[in-house]
């Protein structure tokens, strides 16, 4: 996939778009990735995203803007194994979000971008003070030369999928909720990097990934799946949140003790699955208690993970028993 940090001030080919955020790239995303690509390829156009960089509540109200769910290069990841041949990554600023409508329509999306057929959810707005909406877009369709459709919310359980909903379930600690609106469980990926070493010093070494943009959508302890550590996917306990016991006012951590597993890690890039939330982030009295309750935490991983390929097991064996 083709990364874009600007939009062009004349086409040079024509595509297929959709626009939006896509943080969490979830099960609604996927659906209008899906229709896109069904589209683009009937009318022999290339399938592309534009996406915004940072999040338009972010530059607006950055203390009120929600928790990302996905870092932009997760995102970038994501839209590309979703089959988008070209994203293009609009920095939003004062200067974008002055653009008027009608102005996004044709220098942006027409001549810049060469759209001949636009893809859009029910909710989509854009343009200064959000006056442009799917109407508009039919509106000015047929002047210049491109198609408009909007894409329908995709229900689970009787509920929109959305951003929003991710992070509630997130925050409500509903992994498997979580998972059936993402269509996979949710991960955190980043770079492993070198701590202060008190996991080490309790006997319990831990890889250390740094968060982005320091603004979890939860907190906790939970049972993980580790890629990119090993050339197989490691199992461990993770804790994400801000260590109260040891530190104040500490920026948020991801820290994944794996079981049965000892390397040097530092600087390898890994990504973290979350399967299933223990506990709480708790402040303990001194690093003894801290310590039980690490061991704790490790023997409730084993047991879930125990648990988990017994469940597997039978599954199988009813599946191969004719």
């Amino acid at each position: 996939m083709r990364i874009l940090r600007s939009i062009p001030h004349a086409a040079d080919s024509s595509i297929a778009l959709t626009i939006g955020n896509f943080d969490g790239v979830h099960l609604g995303h996927r659906a209008m990735l899906a229709r896109l690509q069904e589209t683009a390829k009937s009318h022999g156009l290339a399938p592309c995203a534009m996406t915004f960089e940072p999040h338009p509540r972010e530059f607006f109200a950055p203390d009120r803007a929600p928790a990302r769910l996905t870092s932009l290069r997760d995102k970038l990841e994501l839209l590309a194994a979703e089959g988008v041949a070209r994203t293009y990554v609009c920095r939003f600023d004062y200067r974008f979000a002055q653009i008027t409508a009608e102005e996004f329509i044709e220098q942006k999306l027409v001549s810049g971008l060469g759209v001949r057929h636009l893809l859009v959810g029910d909710d989509f707005r854009f343009g200064a003070r959000r006056a442009g909406d799917f109407a508009l877009l039919k509106h000015h369709a047929s002047r210049l030369g491109y198609t408009v459709e909007v894409m329908s919310s995709v229900m689970v359980g009787g509920e929109r999928v959305s951003s929003t909903a991710v992070r509630q379930a997130l925050a409500a600690g509903n992994l498997t909720r979580t998972s059936l609106f993402l269509g996979r469980p949710y991960s955190i990926s980043g770079r492993v990097v070198r701590g202060d070493g008190l996991g080490r010093q309790l006997g319990y070494p831990t890889a250390n990934v740094r968060v982005a943009h320091n603004r979890p959508a939860f907190s906790g302890i939970f049972a993980v799946e580790v890629s990119g550590a090993s050339d197989r996917v490691l199992r461990g306990v993770a804790s994400l949140g801000v260590r109260p016991t040891v530190k104040q006012a500490a920026e948020p951590l991801l820290e994944v003790y794996l079981l049965d597993f000892s390397a040097d890690l530092y600087g390898r890039r890994v990504r973290v699955e979350f399967l299933h939330r223990f506990r709480d982030e708790l402040k303990f009295a001194d690093l003894n208690a801290l310590t039980r309750q690490i061991a704790l935490d490790v023997d409730a991983a084993r047991t879930f993970f125990a648990s988990h390929d017994g469940v597997a097991a039978r599954h199988s064996g009813r599946l191969s028993t004719r």
